[in-house]
């Protein structure tokens, strides 16, 4: 290597380390050059390992970002989109066409129920809506036009469980695929375990974990990851739900702390959750030994990462509901928005913000109170002080 000269470009010499840098680089480049142009026309064909073109196809950041939510899923690939809905809908399209059928869960994201009602029957898709609690509803619903059973591993917002091994008996039976939203429960849940052919995530929630981007992911097989990449015919390849380089290179390094993180978020959830239960109040948490679901959350969680940081309690109206979580926010419990999975506590109304495109007719039989509040656990490090700063909201309000 050449002695520094000062009075030469720093970019004329190498300025890695022996091995490389600690983080991988990010390769700001929409496109990437060739030698050769039977190379770059081959590429077109079918993926060359190490080998870029566009960023559209892949670039290297997200390739390294989608090897590490694979290793996350232990699934044999992964694509990164822009949105948890551009994953969504990428996966569904590629999956299903006009005449075919869906096998959803009623209990779902308020996005997901909305393209899955509103959207999809533009293409001649049909979603047939059921409550994916009861297995024999499911294998009522399907029938020799049903291409996909989609459900939530916890779901939003009433936090139900679904049987996913259950579940995956009746998909495989009729040769369907199982595609398992994970948003809820990174690292608590693995699905591809439990017998999804298809995981997905909003990544804008726990995985990123900083509430400063959106983006999602596909995890499946590779044969699966092919058919979205394909030139010709996938889905990611031709909607261009691309993630920007610069975000995936956030969200690859705020990974590395997921597992702490949902320990703590677990830690700090179960707090609260057997607290609420004490003082009266209808508790919504899958970990609470009381709850319906905690027995088959039990058999189907990874050890170690606790139950989540989501729970929701139910304070009767709407109005009951506004007024606690101003005060809230007002006495530093944490913020009034939606979205989930940053450090500080967010809480919500879904039946009147993440959850409102559901029909209140259908938000009732589904049991999704007006007075229900989600709350996104943060990662307070004395959540005895959240809680008595929640109590006295309560109190002064009359909840209590």
């Amino acid at each position: 290597m050449k002695k520094f000269d000062p009075s030469t470009s720093i970019h004329d010499y190498l300025v890695f380390g022996e091995f490389g840098d600690v983080n991988p680089s990010i390769t700001d480049s929409s496109t990437f050059t060739f030698l050769s142009p039977k190379t770059m026309a081959d590429s077109f064909q079918h993926e060359i390992e190490g080998c870029f073109l566009y960023s559209r196809h892949w670039n290297p950041i997200n390739k390294f970002l989608s090897n590490a939510l694979a290793r996350l899923e232990d699934a044999e690939a992964a694509q990164v989109t822009s949105s948890g809905m551009g994953a969504i809908s990428s996966v569904v399209l590629q999956i299903c066409s006009s005449g075919d059928e869906i096998v959803s869960d009623r209990t779902i994201y308020g996005g997901t129920y909305a393209f899955f009602k509103n959207f999809l029957p533009k293409f001649g898709i049909t979603v047939k809506f059921v409550d994916m609690k009861k297995p024999e509803m499911v294998e009522l619903a399907v029938t020799e036009k049903t291409k996909m059973i989609y459900a939530e591993s916890v779901s939003n917002p009433l936090l139900d469980i679904t049987d996913i091994p259950r579940i995956s008996k009746i998909s495989k039976a009729h040769n369907i695929k199982l595609v398992v939203d994970n948003t809820f429960s990174p690292m608590v849940i693995t699905p591809l375990h439990l017998g999804a052919d298809i995981v997905i995530h909003s990544m804008t929630k726990y995985i990123n974990g900083s509430s400063d981007c959106v983006a999602g992911c596909i995890c499946s097989s590779k044969e699966f990851i092919d058919s979205l990449t394909d030139v010709n015919s996938g889905a990611t390849m031709l909607l261009g739900p691309v993630l920007d380089s610069l975000r995936a290179a956030s969200i690859l390094k705020n990974l590395h702390t997921l597992h702490i993180r949902m320990k703590k978020h677990g830690e700090n959830a179960m707090y609260l959750a057997e607290e609420f239960e004490k003082l009266g109040l209808k508790v919504f948490y899958p970990g609470l030994k009381t709850n319906k679901h905690y027995a088959l959350l039990n058999e189907l969680r990874n050890d170690g990462f606790g139950y989540s940081g989501m729970l929701a309690i139910d304070v009767g109206t709407y109005e009951n509901a506004s007024s606690l979580m101003e005060m809230m926010q007002k006495e530093n419990v944490g913020y009034l928005a939606v979205s989930l999975g940053y450090f500080k506590t967010l809480f919500s109304c879904p039946g009147h913000s993440t959850s409102s495109e559901i029909p209140e007719e259908e938000q009732k039989a589904m049991g999704l109170s007006e007075g229900l509040v989600r709350f996104s656990i943060g990662l307070d490090g004395d959540i005895t002080l959240a809680f008595e700063r929640i109590r006295k909201c309560m109190k002064e309000i009359g909840i209590l």
